[in-house]
């Protein structure tokens, strides 16, 4: 039975020898069916057996287990590196946030008079806290009588750029209250026992330690800072200045004007 299953193989691999004869067709190395995408070199088999002539030894390749796997990355081509993940929106400052730049501070004028050159002007000397007397003017001539100013305490916006008002350099701003039509102005007023030079925040007590450093004057200028938060000062029924539900205040309270309610401040 084994010489006759043998003899069946050999008549086989005849057939196959003269089939793929190199006349006909040649038989594909290894190295180039290694090549075929996605085929791995095949494993020759013998269908001789062991007594059989070596001249007569015919080959048949047949695919490794592993055919058909999908091709792996060519050796030393450069991975792509991942895209870099779009950057996470800047978060809007706040108002309160805008308002902490301010250097808004407690002030006391100690001399006032007529701008020589203006006549809606004063011109104030006004101490907040520093080793001289600031020199601000203020267009309030109209709505205060000079005696009025003298000597009062007062609050200063103390980090705007130094503007000329007609030849006299106002270095800061007088914050005052004013009705929708204009034509009633009042200044806001430090609680009695405010230290000149303090700093005023918006808020409550304890919140004072959290005030943050003031902008330059030149910030203030160029990122608008009081421009954008102006419009959110208001006086309340009791005449306190608030920003929004903020309320302005000194170590020693609350900032208010004389009696102007609902009042814009600038």
């Amino acid at each position: 039975m084994m010489a006759a299953a043998a003899r069946m193989a050999f008549a086989s691999c005849v057939r196959l020898h003269v089939l793929f004869s190199p006349s006909s067709m040649p038989i594909p190395t290894p190295a180039a069916m290694a090549r075929t995408r996605g085929v791995i070199a095949a494993k020759p088999v013998s269908f001789l057996a062991p007594s059989a002539s070596p001249a007569a030894s015919v080959l048949c390749y047949c695919s490794d287990a592993t055919a058909g796997a999908p091709a792996t990355q060519a050796e030393g081509e450069e991975k792509k590196p991942a895209p870099a993940p779009a950057p996470a929106p800047a978060a809007e400052v706040t108002t309160e946030e805008l308002a902490a730049l301010l250097d808004i501070r407690v002030g006391r004028v100690v001399k006032a008079w007529r701008h020589p050159e203006a006549d809606t002007l004063y011109v104030e000397e006004v101490d907040v806290g520093e080793a001289e007397p600031r020199t601000i003017c203020s267009g309030l001539v109209n709505f205060l009588p000079i005696e009025e100013l003298q000597d009062s305490n007062v609050i200063v916006l103390a980090n705007l750029k130094p503007r000329n008002m007609r030849g006299i350099k106002s270095n800061g701003m007088l914050m005052a209250a004013s009705d929708s039509s204009h034509e009633n102005v009042e200044l806001l007023t430090p609680p009695e026992g405010s230290v000149p030079g303090e700093r005023v925040w918006f808020g409550a007590e304890y919140e004072k330690d959290r005030q943050s450093e003031a902008a330059s004057p030149n910030q203030v200028q160029k990122k608008k800072i009081w421009e954008s938060v102006q419009p959110h000062l208001r006086t309340s029924e009791d005449c306190t200045a608030f920003l929004g539900e903020h309320p302005m205040r000194t170590s020693a309270g609350v900032v208010f004007c004389k009696t102007l309610q609902g009042a814009r401040v600038s």
